[in-house]
């Protein structure tokens, strides 16, 4: 796997590639903002590391042009702990979002869980269906009303597991060890963040997708109206 960072901490940089290349992996460094997003947007990188708040073009408008032409996961760093430039990121299409200072482990934990849900795995082609809304796993290929919806590889994974779950109520918690392999915490909102963007990408369609206060997200069963009541999923955090 070959990782991008732009940063503009040397210190930083240097002391990354050494940690991330005795992990295996393939590293690259930017310090410069114009440098780092020219050499994001050229491609061959399986994920970028970018502080948000880089001098001149920002880790977010980073962000913002490699979405607008490309899934490439991106993990935004930054100084700046407080929520609502978390869930801004998050909004803006990103990955994951980590707070300076930290631990090496943490990132290289969080990276991981990262590549494990964008990297290309030999999948069952085979479409799951609710009602109108079509996902076929593996190829991030999801279509509502025969439209499809742009999702993010993170969104994808997300509405999967809600899919796979259909009509029963997935927790937040469940959710976000899934994805992270972490446990949420109190403040923690980013599964609430990128649940939101799928139910504005679903438009007229969002009410299928429910928000069920103080446990998690229902994705209801059109065909089975009746067993749509609000009840935990029978599901198993291992699955």
């Amino acid at each position: 796997m070959k990782l991008l960072i732009v940063d503009e901490d040397i210190d930083l940089c240097l002391g990354l590639r050494e940690f991330f290349r005795k992990s295996g992996y393939d590293v690259d460094f930017e310090f410069d903002s114009e440098a780092g997003v020219a050499r994001a947007e050229s491609g061959g990188y399986d994920l970028v590391i970018a502080d948000a708040l880089l001098p001149g073009i920002n880790g977010l408008e980073l962000l913002r042009r490699i979405r607008s032409h490309s899934q490439m996961p991106v993990l935004i760093l930054s100084a700046k702990a407080n929520q609502e430039d978390r869930v801004t990121g998050l909004e803006m299409g990103a990955d994951d979002y980590v707070s300076k200072p930290f631990f090496p482990d943490e990132l290289l934990a969080r990276i991981r869980a990262i590549l494990r849900r964008t990297t290309h795995l030999p999948r069952a082609p085979q479409a799951l269906r609710v009602g109108e809304l079509c996902l076929i796993p593996g190829d991030r290929d999801v279509s509502f009303r025969g439209k499809p919806l742009g999702l993010t590889p993170m969104e994808c994974e997300i509405l999967e597991r809600l899919m796979r779950f259909r009509g029963r109520v997935v927790s937040r918690d469940s959710l976000t060890l899934h994805l992270y392999n972490r446990l949420a915490s109190p403040l923690d909102r980013s599964v609430d963040t990128h649940v939101s963007r799928i139910r504005r990408k679903l438009g007229s369609g969002r009410t299928i997708l429910l928000s069920i206060r103080g446990i998690g997200y229902q994705l209801r069963c059109p065909e089975n109206p009746e067993a749509e009541m609000v009840k935990p999923a029978e599901e198993r955090i291992s699955e």
